[in-house]
């Protein structure tokens, strides 16, 4: 299973492209991966970057959840699908962001591609900047997911 770690500042060209950091390339070159999968975060001001794989597992695991004639499943399925893209990285590590998401989530030409475990998240350099949480609310939370202990 792949696992990304870190975050890194890019900069896209004139094309829109970014250059994929070397440490994901390598977990992606380890998985003998080459496409991602984009689609707009559900709650962030982001796009998620999915290896196909995980894409793929992501679609099946849901695949046995769902049932296709009922019509709020196939409202579901429609609305995950929307406007999602597949890329693939050329020879130099690079991809090709699509202008149109990138708009939809206010990302320039200054990007911060952030490890979250399984996927990628691609934030504008500015945005990313103002999601931090403080020391102490992060330990509230972590408090209230993994309990107080023993």
């Amino acid at each position: 299973m792949l696992s990304f770690i870190g975050e890194y500042s890019c900069r896209a060209d004139n094309k829109y492209r970014v250059v994929v950091p070397s440490p994901f390339r390598k977990i992606m070159e380890a998985g003998q991966q080459e496409v991602f999968v984009l689609r707009k975060n559900i709650f962030e001001a982001c796009i998620d970057m999915y290896p196909y794989k995980e894409w793929e597992m992501l679609v099946a695991d849901l695949r046995g959840k769902l049932n296709l004639f009922d019509r709020t499943h196939a409202a579901f399925l429609r609305e995950l699908y929307r406007g999602t893209q597949q890329v693939e990285m050329d020879g130099n590590g690079r991809i090709l962001l699509p202008r149109r998401m990138l708009e939809e989530v206010g990302v320039e030409k200054e990007i911060v591609l952030a490890g979250m475990d399984t996927k990628i998240e691609l934030w504008g350099a500015k945005a990313y900047a103002g999601i931090g949480m403080k020391g102490e609310d992060f330990a509230g939370l972590t408090q209230q997911i993994f309990g107080s202990g023993r």
